[in-house]
């Protein structure tokens, strides 16, 4: 290889210059030729450079072979990189396709990752350039790789971040974890009751996942999934597929072709459940792998956490609210009950209303409904301490107006002691039925509005019914009165949700107690459920789907049976009882 070779030739990567013989010094108007640099000369009778001692030093190794094929000078990196290649050889001979052909081209040689390219010389003579790009493409490859898996994993979190449910945070992580980290994924919660849910996605044909589930015994499943439910991390992956696959876990996967993982899914104390991981062994799992399936089962434990945690959280909500809700009239003779309840927050159910009713021992009922001051949870908690009150002291007081102020004196004790300041207004009253069917309502007011009577005729009466709110002052007034409901007539209870409710066309105007008569005339021969409901139906349409306050409403109906009590017989052997018979049915 001789000078002239190195210089007309142009090795493409910008490191040998190509002289040109035709190249006009640089010039410009106003500035001295003297600036310009001289063309390179041809050498001058100087001794020829030592060119192999200059490219053993390139970071490409040199292959140069002639017109013929034959390899004319061989680099030491070259030499390095594909030992294969002799000089004085054809390099073909060398058995390496990259180097046949005329375009660049990048293999694995090896275990290197090499890049080759072609540059023709003179005298038909051609030179490749050997590159070593191993350690470039491997931090390519690490780099893209790391994108991946951060890209998987942002998709995870935004993806769990939306169940609360467990079910379908348990379907969203199987669903996730198919195919990017297995062809099948089993996910086990934690035991409940002794039962532990399973959810399983498989990989299909066409690239989809199909999830299904099931329910086992805690004392039935795999070994390996009781081992990380206790926070273990089994790595015994020959018995783990056998177990899985024991378990009908891996559909279409045989234990000799198959690695598995299980990673614990961490939870606040315990782990919140397990991820079983499986795939062909064509795709070992490595320690990337395993650090992505650790990345990926805390994000899932957090949600799934986060899903059991407000599942709980809802269970004792409901238990609460359910406890808190008014409870539907206690059946009694001759009186029909018809309720309607709407809270101000629907969302919770429950509100500041209230209305029921108790049984006495003497056939009689105590029924009720009021309003205690405030709206939503707090309220709701107030009205359930004074349900709670009034069920107590109804067995030791019957009459309305003591037993009313039994109910103030309790109530001021508990919002004394608990410093909140509320109250509550209410009509509370004892019904008793008589034997023509009629039923007699005594009625105690504590600073609610009236009653409405439907009698018969049509005609719709306001009960002359006032006192004070209850739970204000230690000795509070209490007016009591008594009426009288021929069979047919009902009397109607609401709460001031009705009469306050604003809509219209202006959506700030009262409902009203006029609007709320001329509603009820005429509908003195509904059956009480009936009534109430219309009560309901004709506010909620004044709202117009408007913010109200909470509405309740409480109707009782004579219905006119007899409360004689029906005659039953009573067979006795003997002459002297079929006589006894024959004289009760005379």
């Amino acid at each position: 290889m001789t000078a002239a070779d190195v210089r007309d030739s142009d090795p493409g990567d910008g490191r040998i210059a190509t002289p040109s013989t035709a190249r006009a010094p640089a010039w410009s108007a106003g500035v001295p030729s003297a600036a310009a640099l001289p063309p390179l000369a041809p050498d001058r009778g100087l001794a020829s450079p030592d060119w192999s001692e200059v490219v053993e030093h390139f970071r490409e190794g040199l292959i140069v072979h002639d017109v013929d094929g034959v390899v004319r000078h061989l680099s030491p990196v070259a030499e390095r990189l594909i030992p294969e290649v002799v000089p004085g050889e054809v390099l073909a001979a060398a058995g390496v396709d990259a180097l046949t052909g005329d375009e660049p081209a990048e293999f694995t040689h090896h275990d290197r990752r090499l890049r080759v390219r072609q540059v023709p010389l003179s005298k038909g003579r051609r030179c490749w350039y050997v590159e070593d790009v191993t350690e470039s493409v491997t931090r390519a490859d690490a780099l893209l790789a790391e994108r991946a898996r951060s890209a998987f994993l942002a998709v995870v979190g935004e993806k769990l971040g939306n169940p609360l449910h467990p079910d379908r945070a348990a379907a969203a992580v199987v669903r996730l974890a198919v195919p990017t980290t297995a062809d099948v994924a089993v996910l086990v919660l934690a035991p409940r009751s002794g039962r532990a849910r399973w959810w399983r996605a498989a990989r299909a044909d066409d690239g989809a996942s199909a999830v299904d589930g099931g329910v086992l015994a805690a004392t039935a499943l795999p070994a390996a999934i009781q081992e990380g439910l206790a926070g273990a991390e089994p790595h015994a992956v020959d018995w783990l597929v056998e177990q899985a696959i024991e378990a009908g876990w891996l559909p279409g996967l045989a234990a000799a072709e198959t690695t598995a993982r299980v990673v614990p899914l961490p939870g606040r104390d315990d782990p919140a459940g397990v991820l079983l991981v499986a795939r062909r062994s064509s795709r070992w799992y490595d320690e990337a792998d395993v650090d992505l399936l650790r990345a990926f089962a805390a994000r899932a434990g957090a949600a799934l956490t986060t899903a059991v945690l407000y599942r709980d959280q809802a269970e004792v909500a409901d238990t609460l609210q359910a406890s808190l809700l008014p409870v539907e009239p206690a059946a009694a003779a001759g009186v029909q009950w018809g309720t309607a309840y709407r809270p101000a927050q629907a969302g919770l159910r429950i509100g500041g209303d209230f209305y029921g009713s108790h049984r006495l021992g003497d056939g009689g009922s105590v029924f009720f409904l009021g309003d205690v001051s405030g709206k939503g949870v707090e309220a709701a908690v107030f009205t359930g301490q004074l349900r709670q009150c009034l069920q107590a002291l109804h067995r030791v007081e019957s009459q309305p107006a003591r037993l009313l102020k039994l109910l103030n004196d309790a109530l001021l004790e508990t919002t004394q002691a608990h410093g909140q300041g509320r109250f509550a207004t209410m009509v509370l009253g004892v019904v008793r039925p008589h034997r023509d069917g009629s039923l007699a309502l005594t009625m105690a007011g504590g600073g609610h509005l009236p009653p409405l009577v439907l009698r018969e005729s049509g005609e719709v009466e306001a009960v002359p019914l006032s006192g004070m709110l209850i739970g204000v002052v230690p000795d509070p007034r209490i007016g009591e009165v008594t009426v009288r409901l021929a069979p047919g007539e009902t009397c109607l209870l609401y709460s001031d949700g009705v009469t306050e409710a604003r809509g219209g066309r202006r959506g700030d105007e009262q409902f009203g107690a006029d609007r709320l008569l001329n509603a009820i005339t005429g509908c003195h021969r509904m059956p009480a459920p009936a009534l109430a409901e219309r009560v309901e139906q004709v506010t909620c349409d004044w709202l117009a789907h408007g913010d109200h306050d909470d509405i309740a409403v409480l109707a009782l109906r004579a219905t006119g049976s007899a409360t004689r009590p029906a005659r039953h017989l009573h067979a006795v052997p003997g002459p002297a009882g079929a006589q006894e018979t024959r004289g009760a049915r005379a």
